[in-house]
């Protein structure tokens, strides 16, 4: 469990990073504003949709798992934003939160309390 739990932290962590870095890369060559080509080709504009219906799905589970629209409306600007460095983001927050000894499962499962930063083993 404990491997599972290392594993998963180090692979949303590499992602995250990965992305931001490649981002800073990109940033650094051209704006992200600078797209004018790029929305003219279809299989951008394809490739686009796909992605953030896939965010907007991760955003799905976001939503059910947060209980306060202000959580809600902060996830959903992060996941739109940010895209998957934000879903790492939260993947990790989420790990972090689990108790020892408890199921990977809970993460896909578990409710976070209105007013918890942190959850904890003693509920």
């Amino acid at each position: 469990m404990r491997f599972q739990r290392l594993s998963l932290v180090l692979i949303f962590a590499m992602g995250a990073v990965c992305l931001l870095l490649l981002t800073l890369r990109a940033m650094s060559v051209r704006s992200m504003f600078d797209n004018s080509a790029l929305m003219q080709d279809v299989w951008f504009q394809v490739t686009l949709f796909d992605t953030y219906l896939g965010f907007l799905t991760v955003y799905v589970w976001v939503a059910w798992k947060e209980q306060t629209l202000l959580r809600r409306s902060v996830w959903f600007v992060f996941v739109m934003s940010f895209g998957n460095m934000a879903i790492s983001l939260y993947v990790l927050l989420q790990l972090a939160k689990l108790p020892p000894g408890s199921s990977l499962s809970e993460i896909l499962t578990m409710r976070n309390e209105p007013g918890d930063v942190s959850r904890r083993s003693d509920s």
